[in-house]
C-alpha cells in the first residue's frame, strides 16, 4: 500500500501516479483542512489515524478527471472541481497567509470579494444550460472541512452532485453560504444542485474563469469534467459503507423551482 502523510494537495499528487492501480492509498492527514479525511470519518489526528489503518478495508473508487481545452492537459481529483469564485480565491491565495492561519485564508480570501462583481459563465450539463459564478462539482459532502455543499454524494457513488450559485452579487454569496451552514441550499432561489457524470465550463469572451480541483489552482476555463469509475483504491474505515447517505429522490433545480426526474 502507499501512505499519504498531509493535505489535500498532497494526496492529490499522489493519486495522480495512482489512476488505475491496484495498490490501496491510506491517508495520514497532515494539511489545512483535510476534507478526505473529514469525510472518511478518520479526524485531522495522524497519530490516531495511523493507529486505526489496522482495522481499514478497500473501497474501489471512482475519480473525477478534468481536461483543460486552452492547454490540452488532464488533471484527475477525488474530491472536487471548482470553477468562478472558490478558483478565483484558490488562485489569489497569498501562501504565506495560508502557512500562517491555515484554511482561515480561505474565509479571509472570500469575504475580500464582498462588494466586487463576480462574472458569470456558463455551465453545461444533463443537456442544459446554466448560468453561474461559482460551480462545484463535489465527490464529497464536506467543503473546505467545516461545511456540507454537496448533502448527498458519496465516494462510493459514481456520480457528481454539482452545486451551482447563480448572479453576479457578492452580497448574494453570503446568503447563499448562510443556507448551506442552515443546510437549506435545497431550498433556496438561485442555487441549483442536481447529479451528473459529466460536465462542460465555458468562459465568456475575455474574461479568465478561474479553476481548481481538490483545493489546489487547476487554470482557465473553458475544460470539460467527467467521471472515471473504479479508478483507484482506497482504505477506509469499517463503517465507512453503512455511512453512505441517503440518495435525494430528485434532482432539484431550485433557480427555476422545479423538480426535475432522476435518472
Amino acid at each position: 500500500m502507499i501512505l499519504v502523510a498531509g493535505g489535500d494537495g498532497t494526496i492529490n499528487e499522489v493519486v495522480n501516479g495512482m489512476v488505475n492501480s491496484d495498490v490501496p492509498l491510506g491517508i495520514l492527514p497532515a494539511g489545512t483542512a483535510n476534507v478526505l479525511a473529514n469525510e472518511l470519518g478518520i479526524g485531522n489526528a495522524m497519530e490516531r489515524a495511523a493507529a486505526t489503518l489496522a482495522e481499514t478495508v478497500q473501497e474501489r473508487v471512482a475519480l473525477g478527471m478534468i481536461s483543460n481545452e486552452a492547454n490540452g492537459s488532464q488533471r484527475y481529483f477525488l474530491l472536487m472541481a471548482g470553477a468562478g469564485l472558490d478558483a478565483d480565491i484558490v488562485f489569489n491565495l497569498n501562501p504565506r497567509v495560508k502557512e500562517a492561519v491555515g484554511k482561515v485564508a480561505y474565509w479571509v480570501g472570500g469575504f475580500s470579494k464582498i462588494g466586487r462583481r463576480i462574472p458569470e459563465f456558463t455551465v453545461q450539463a444533463e443537456g442544459r444550460e446554466y448560468r453561474a459564478s461559482f460551480a462545484l462539482l463535489s465527490r464529497v459532502r464536506n467543503y473546505g472541512g467545516d461545511l456540507e455543499i454537496a448533502p448527498s454524494i458519496s465516494l462510493l457513488d459514481d456520480e457528481f452532485e454539482m452545486v451551482l450559485f447563480e448572479g453576479e452579487s457578492s452580497f448574494g454569496f453570503l446568503k447563499y453560504m448562510l443556507a448551506v451552514v442552515v443546510h437549506q441550499q435545497r431550498s433556496m432561489r438561485g442555487i441549483t444542485i442536481l447529479r451528473t457524470r459529466q460536465a462542460v465550463f465555458l468562459a465568456p469572451q475575455d474574461t479568465g474563469i478561474h479553476l481548481q480541483v481538490d483545493g489546489e489552482y487547476a487554470g482557465l476555463a473553458p475544460a470539460r469534467v467527467e467521471i472515471v469509475p473504479s479508478a483507484l483504491t482506497l482504505l477506509v474505515p469499517t463503517g465507512f459503507r453503512a455511512r453512505r447517505p441517503a440518495r435525494v429522490p430528485a434532482r432539484v433545480d431550485a433557480a427555476a423551482w422545479t423538480t426535475l426526474p432522476t435518472r
